[in-house]
């Protein structure tokens, strides 16, 4: 689509023209005067890009009228890089881009002007002078947006790059690297070593997951691996995040213990054999609140000998039995051997029913109920049976106990 420009007559290029270096100067003169950022003296990098920009877009401007159309091919995309290197070097500076759009701005008036004393001499009517301003200042619009673009990749990359080095950090923290790697690797990646921190193993990503958009600014994140998982550096402020909570609320997460940052490593280890037994767990699931359980998962193998010698009674049941006296006798176990309606009352369900399973469990297991060890034993077995499906069993078994 052709710009406001094609309708200006072609002869006016050459009016423009001869004002053309002078017009520049008196941009400059005017941007620096006016817009604080660019006060001081013109030379480097900075001036060069200054007056470069300048130029480019006036000569260009000139074209325009005289041949209706942006220049293509090379020189087209050597125009855009004026701009586009000038947006990015605003985000060099630190700066936003309201200085340079406020210098884009000054300097369409006073081209606007200077531009209006050239039409009058070349005998242009009043509507076309009205035309030349529109054309001034959709070129204007022009030039400001491939300097937005500019900034915004300036600012990608720079997050990129970041994310990159993050990711080398995170990586040297839960592999347990020396310290001074460490603080190199933290100083690269802009991240302050704190002195404690907790990981968290993720579940799968829930529908229309957004985790990653609800990560505080200090957490280092693998979301794309196989097994994702975040550091999370401060935990106690961290987790006070209503936004960050519920977004692992939603995927799926267990916490690990709040560690030291040298036991990192150990935290992770911590979520990650939890997850494992819970499959998906529902909500966020801490490990501090659960670390008997942990304890129980260190050496599955071994505790698993130990469950399948105390819990032997239980074999010839159907599962559905079985879980459902295993769970009647860790109850009944945890409340001190409580009576039928106190155990009723935490599983919710009627005294008589509880008394029938009691007195099964007295005919499978005897004389190991009246053995404070014995009994002791069977706790423990029953707490690991009890803590979740293993993985890659199918067979559903309820959650771990409160």
């Amino acid at each position: 689509m052709a710009g406001p420009w094609a309708a200006l007559p072609s002869s006016l290029a050459a009016e423009l023209r001869k004002e053309q270096r002078s017009t520049a100067a008196e941009v400059i003169r005017q941007i620096r005067l006016h817009v604080p950022e660019f006060s001081r003296p013109l030379d480097g990098k900075f001036g060069y890009g200054i007056q470069r920009g300048v130029e480019t877009a006036l000569a260009e401007f000139a074209d325009l009228v005289e041949g209706g159309a942006a220049p293509a091919g090379e020189r087209g995309e050597d125009r855009w890089r004026v701009y586009w290197v000038l947006g990015r070097g605003e985000f060099a500076e630190g700066r936003s881009l309201d200085a340079l759009q406020a210098a884009y701005r000054l300097g369409a008036r006073v081209a606007w002007r200077r531009y209006a004393r050239a039409a009058r001499r070349a005998g242009m009517g009043a509507d076309q002078v009205v035309l030349l301003a529109e054309a001034v200042f959709a070129h204007i619009d022009e030039i400001s947006a491939v300097s937005v673009r500019g900034y915004a990749e300036a600012q990608a990359d720079k997050a990129g790059a970041l994310g990159r080095r993050r990711h080398h950090l995170l990586g040297r923290i839960v592999s347990g690297s020396d310290p001074s790697a460490l603080e190199q690797a933290a100083l690269a990646a802009g991240w302050t070593l704190p002195e404690t921190v907790a990981c968290v193993a993720l579940g799968p990503p829930a529908e229309r997951d957004r985790t990653h958009r609800r990560l505080p600014p200090a957490v280092l994140a693998d979301l794309d691996g196989p097994d994702p998982y975040l550091l999370v550096p401060d935990p106690a402020t961290a987790f006070g995040d209503l936004a960050f909570a519920g977004a692992l609320d939603v995927r799926g997460a267990v916490i690990g213990p709040t560690v030291p940052l040298a036991m990192a490593a150990d935290s992770l280890r911590w979520a990650r054999t939890l997850l494992a037994r819970l499959e998906r767990p529902a909500g966020t699931v801490r490990c501090e609140e659960r670390l008997p359980e942990l304890l129980l998962l260190g050496d599955q193998p071994l505790v698993r000998l130990f469950t399948d010698r105390h819990l032997r009674p239980l074999d010839d049941l159907t599962p559905k039995q079985a879980t459902r006296l295993a769970t009647t006798l860790l109850v009944w176990l945890r409340s001190h051997r409580g009576s039928a309606p106190e155990v009723a009352d935490q599983l919710a369900l009627h005294p008589q029913t509880v008394r029938q399973r009691l007195r099964r469990i007295e005919e499978l297991f005897g004389p190991a109920l009246d053995d404070p060890d014995a009994r002791f034993e069977l706790e423990v077995a029953l707490r690991f049976r009890l803590l979740g499906p293993e993985p890659g069993v199918s067979e559903a078994r309820p959650p771990a106990m409160p």
